[in-house]
């Protein structure tokens, strides 16, 4: 026999709604700050960094899959952008460094609740250079440096106390002032987009969705398929 749930919130998971905004503040094509999506991403996010109760306003499901399609996902942080793509930083032993070892193909999510609106992208992932991640590893925090030194992300340990005591001896090991090396097993990686969404919730459930894509321009014919910059083009997607 199945638990019965004690929560009286749980019990009415079905019921739960939340009022996203009034009609007035839809997300029309023409508020589009540009016709490409890195700069509209720069503005959702700057505004997301503004927003109070918004405490990590970088953070990003990343979704992976292993060459046999089995999907896995996990919380990350961004650490910067650009024309290029996206980059955030991880063990190259981790779940996710193996998914993508088998399969480049990935997934990311930015969903900043108090503005109700969320950014995904998907692209093909790359490892960045050994340059680059030595370079962002040194700018990190001590305590980062050691803790990514410690562990060997997703490997089966005995225990905390096996973490406790890694971290201990890289203490002793590199003291107050010695710098610490990157582990060969640590670095970067750039999601290159071919897809970016932006999506902005409504009470009424008719939620607006704009996509850019990359594709020929010659797509583009001036009714649902709009012409971007840089190789994209844009159209919106009924929710």
């Amino acid at each position: 026999m199945a638990a019965k749930l004690s929560s009286p919130i749980a019990e009415d998971i079905g019921a739960m709604r939340v009022k996203y905004r009034d009609r007035s503040e839809l997300f029309l094509e023409k508020d589009l700050v540009s016709n490409e999506p890195i700069s509209q991403f720069k503005n959702w996010l700057e505004e997301a960094c503004k927003t109070p109760g918004i405490l990590e306003p970088n953070a990003m499901c990343l979704a992976t899959a292993s060459k046999d399609g089995s999907p896995s996902c996990r919380y990350v942080l961004l650490k910067s952008y650009g024309s290029e793509g996206f980059k955030f930083f991880t063990n190259y032993s981790s779940r996710k460094a193996r998914d993508l070892a088998e399969n480049p193909k990935a997934a990311l999510t930015f969903y900043w609740e108090p503005l109700k609106r969320s950014v995904r992208i998907e692209g093909s992932c790359e490892k960045v250079s050994a340059a680059e991640s030595d370079k962002y590893f040194h700018e990190r925090p001590r305590d980062s440096q050691l803790g990514a030194c410690t562990s060997h992300q997703s490997s089966v340990i005995k225990g905390r106390e096996e973490l406790d005591v890694r971290e201990k001896e890289l203490r002793e090991k590199y003291g107050e002032d010695k710098e610490i090396d990157r582990p060969e097993e640590w670095g970067g990686y750039l999601v290159v987009p071919h897809v970016v969404e932006f999506w902005q919730g409504q009470s009424n459930r008719v939620h607006d969705r704009i996509v850019f894509r990359k594709a020929d321009a010659s797509e583009a014919n001036g009714t649902t398929t709009f012409e971007g910059a840089d190789g994209w083009v844009f159209e919106r997607l009924a929710p």
